[in-house]
């Protein structure tokens, strides 16, 4: 664990709980402790030795990675919840830090802003957000959910999408949206522009989903951070399927046997690796930008997430080595759908990446779809909204069988132009 050392002697662990040493470096007392995480320090009162900081996970009945701000004396006294409400908290104090506005919201929320002193005495409603004109054109909330890990034990969190024409007596595939961690999971908290992707997406027919999967966000504990060590691979999968499972047991709705799931970067690589480990389960994938290779992918992710192995040879020389299991090297195992994407200057994940999936694949004599998006880094630029609608007439095709608007691509030039801007 990593103390970070602050000016006035304050620290903080990174994923756990704060301390105050002394000028000389000497620890005095821990100030934070309890089953939470700390997250962030939003102020310093250094005259009144008061720490104002947010964190997650400790008030009960409540998704554990809703944030909320806390007060703190120095020497561990008077820890009081300032911001209390089951919605994800986003603060901004001002510098003297007697004040506050809270933003907070669920993605089934209309988002709200309050003023609040620093004892967390509302002073004034600032501003709701008008989803008037959203809702009045058929626009839905997804839904928060909640199932088990694939050890029917941990709780891992997730968010359904439907189409806004949603009919509980059809059957539905099912399209699981997904970036594995370990650093975030991609699942919203709260309600906001993020949602956009796979809230489109459900509209042509599908159930979307995003859920967590253990070895994932930090934000949880070090055991659950830490799940994937040793296998940056497959760590996530089996958690993936099961909660599918359990949708599907649940709902009636949702056609267990028509599985898709798509993602960027380390969700690329996930839902590759999702088709090749479960063949049978997962259909169809759409996977952008892929670190299928993490070989030739930066080192600083792959150890630091993955672990090395320390080798000490006769002679008493010291060196580390890992591997990281690959996604070519189960290429042999597709039966689904493929589709992958890469900008061709991809400069964070090299295009190699896609290429020697591409290139297993062929010599395993398997049938896969492989797009190079020109001019293109990590992220598709102002290809992004070409590509979307690419990745949805993949699924259109293989999951609906509809290859009825495979010719065209529905982009205005106001999709261009909100491309250009972000």
């Amino acid at each position: 664990m990593v103390a970070k050392k602050l000016s006035i002697g304050v620290s903080v662990t990174v994923g756990g709980h704060f301390y105050l040493f002394d000028g000389n470096g000497k620890l005095k007392n821990q100030i934070t402790s309890g089953a939470f995480h700390c997250e962030g320090i939003v102020n310093i009162d250094q005259k009144n030795r008061v720490l104002y900081f947010t964190a997650n996970g400790r008030e009960t009945k409540e998704d554990p990675y809703y944030l909320h701000l806390y007060r703190i004396n120095f020497d561990g006294t008077g820890m009081k919840l300032l911001n209390s409400g089951d919605f994800d908290h986003a603060i901004n104090m001002n510098d003297e830090a007697k004040y506050f506005i809270d933003n907070f919201s669920r993605v089934n929320t209309v988002p709200k802003s309050v003023l609040l002193d620093n004892l967390g005495n509302k002073v004034m409603d600032l501003e709701t957000a008008d989803l008037s004109l959203l809702m009045a054109a058929g626009y839905k909330f997804p839904e928060p959910f909640k199932v088990k890990a694939d050890d029917g034990v941990t709780d891992i969190y997730g968010v359904m999408y439907k189409p806004f024409n949603f009919d509980p007596t059809k059957k539905y595939p099912i399209i699981e949206y997904v970036y594995p961690g370990p650093q975030t999971e991609a699942v919203n908290k709260s309600f906001g522009r993020s949602m956009d992707r796979v809230d489109r997406l459900a509209q042509f027919g599908y159930i979307v989903i995003t859920v967590g999967n253990r070895g994932g966000n930090p934000a949880r504990s070090k055991w659950y951070h830490t799940y994937g060590y040793g296998n940056l691979r497959d760590y996530g999968l089996a958690d993936k399927k099961a909660a599918i499972e359990q949708l599907a047991d649940k709902y009636s709705f949702i056609d267990a046997s028509r599985v898709g799931i798509t993602g960027h970067s380390g969700g690329g690589f996930m839902s590759t690796a999702a088709l090749l480990v479960y063949p049978e389960f997962f259909k169809v994938a759409v996977s952008a930008a892929g670190n299928h290779d993490n070989s030739i992918y930066n080192r600083w992710w792959s150890e630091k997430h993955h672990g090395v192995k320390e080798i000490v040879s006769a002679k008493g020389d010291t060196t580390f080595k890992y591997t990281i299991d690959k996604n070519p090297d189960l290429a042999k195992n597709l039966k689904g759908h493929l589709l992958l994407m890469h900008g061709d200057v991809d400069n964070n994940v090299n295009p190699a990446n896609s290429i020697r999936v591409a290139n297993a694949l062929i010599k395993a004599g398997k049938r896969f779809d492989y797009m190079i998006v020109p001019g293109q880094r990590h992220g598709f630029g102002d290809m992004t909204e070409y590509m979307f609608w690419r990745l949805a007439d993949y699924f259109n095709n293989y999951l609906l069988e509809d290859f009825s608007q495979s010719s065209n691509v529905n982009i205005t030039e106001m999709d261009r132009e909100v491309e250009r801007k972000q």
